[in-house]
């Protein structure tokens, strides 16, 4: 699974690291010798930075972000789940199992009232019905399972907020 809760301290950055980071969010593409300049390095060390925040993981890879409506994924349903078991095998049983299903498109272990929160995109009502009745329904342990519909998506995919990194910040 990915981005599971950290319970390490975050990793020491300093304000040439966090000007990286801010510009890469943005701006994955950029070359590295615009993005040296950008922070105002010389192309060596900054693609020495650049390759440090990859190693320790605070740079966790880079891709293309897909308009979902532009590829007929025009409908995007939340759906919360309970399950039977939480031990260590059947919770892993359906966590291997729901990601394997490519319309879940991010997973969630939660607290509370539900055991997980899946984000499924689909082409349409029934193409989510399908998904639903013949993939989630049948997910292993399974014993509940709730649907809710987005209506419109005001904000997706946003650049993670690092002023918090900024020496002296409150953690």
């Amino acid at each position: 699974m990915t981005d599971m809760a950290q319970t390490s301290q975050p990793v020491e950055l300093d304000r040439i690291d966090r000007r990286i980071l801010a510009v890469l969010q943005r701006e994955g593409r950029i070359s590295n010798v615009d993005l040296a300049e950008r922070v105002a390095l010389s192309p060596t060390p900054c693609l020495r930075r650049v390759k440090r925040l990859e190693e320790q993981g605070v740079i966790a890879g880079y891709r293309a972000e897909l308009g979902r409506r532009a590829l007929g994924l025009g409908m995007t349903a939340f759906v919360f789940v309970n399950i039977e078991r939480h031990g260590p095998r059947a919770t892993q049983a359906f966590v291997e199992a729901a990601l394997a299903i490519e319309q879940i498109v991010a997973c969630h272990v939660l607290t509370g009232s539900y055991d997980f929160l899946l984000e499924v995109v689909a082409r349409s009502l029934d193409d989510y019905a399908e998904v639903m009745l013949e993939r989630l329904g049948g997910l292993p342990g399974v014993s509940g399972l709730q649907s809710c519909f987005a209506l419109r998506t005001l904000k997706q995919g946003s650049e993670l907020p690092l002023s918090h990194l900024a020496a002296g910040a409150k953690r």
